[in-house]
């Protein structure tokens, strides 16, 4: 089998072929699979990170802070420039702590795409070297650059710029992760290389993740409880993308050891 590097060197220069419909076809299957375990991790995971959250800001601020005027406040007052920026590095950071988390969706994915077991421990199968370091710093670039961005448009009030940058952005990035825990990707081969896949078939990925979006959002009608159950086809449809690209070799732990780490 070619590397992964190899592989993305005859991307460049030949592109691929992506069809819209095998691809979903693909991620429907898997996403059936593990909609439900995934969903009943995400429904833990949340309700565990709210009370933990709720917990930490009543224990800094005091319970007694976040009544009715301090939420009129909040909806009426636009943060400044130095709120802004806080928020954006809090948020960032946040993400990228929980970006080896996601990532284990795509594991989770993979593995129930191989008919292999997996189960609640598969999500954190990231949150160990070398994967996580180079998934924390991916993730902090990234959000660092369209939060940076983000704040400078706000500022300036043109907001329409910073959501269309933010988004393609999102869109060009969004193969870092998969290249990185498929790929053993660095984190600079793994964003350059995200942004030439992407290059390549930029309609039809973007086609696909809005459908992947859509039915996400589906899981807020009637109950929305519901999301976390529909949240796993995102995941789904990243991994089917991804393997209809590049071929996936998960080596074994046991040959991979010795080998340089490309970090």
């Amino acid at each position: 089998m070619k590397s992964t590097h190899n592989q993305i060197e005859d991307i460049k220069n030949n592109g691929y072929s992506l069809d819209f419909s095998d691809v979903f076809n693909h991620a429907f299957e898997n996403y059936k699979k593990i909609a439900v375990y995934a969903g009943l991790i995400l429904l833990v995971v949340s309700i565990l990170s709210f009370f933990l959250a709720g917990g930490v800001l009543v224990a800094l601020s005091g319970a007694e802070f976040f009544n009715k005027e301090f939420f009129e406040n909040l909806q009426q007052n636009q943060p400044g420039g130095t709120t802004l920026l806080i928020y954006t590095l809090v948020i960032t950071f946040v993400t990228a702590l929980m970006t080896p988390f996601t990532a284990g969706f795509l594991k989770m994915a993979d593995s129930a795409d191989k008919d292999e077991a997996f189960n609640f421990s598969t999500v954190f199968t990231y949150y160990k070297a070398p994967y996580f370091s180079r998934l924390f710093i991916t993730a902090l670039l990234i959000g660092l650059v369209s939060g940076g961005i983000s704040v400078a448009f706000n500022l300036i009030g043109i907001t329409f710029i910073d959501t269309i940058i933010a988004i393609l952005i999102s869109l060009f990035s969004s193969m870092t992760v998969p290249l990185i825990v498929f790929g053993n990707l660095n984190v600079t081969d793994a964003i350059q290389s995200s942004i030439i896949i992407v290059s390549k078939q930029p309609l039809v990925i973007a086609l696909l993740f809005i459908v992947a979006g859509i039915g996400s959002v589906i899981g807020f009608i009637g109950c929305c409880i519901g999301v976390v159950f529909t949240i796993p086809i995102t995941y789904s449809v990243k991994y089917a993308i991804y393997s209809a690209i590049l071929e996936i070799d998960n080596p074994d732990s046991i040959d991979s050891i010795g080998q340089p780490d490309p970090e």
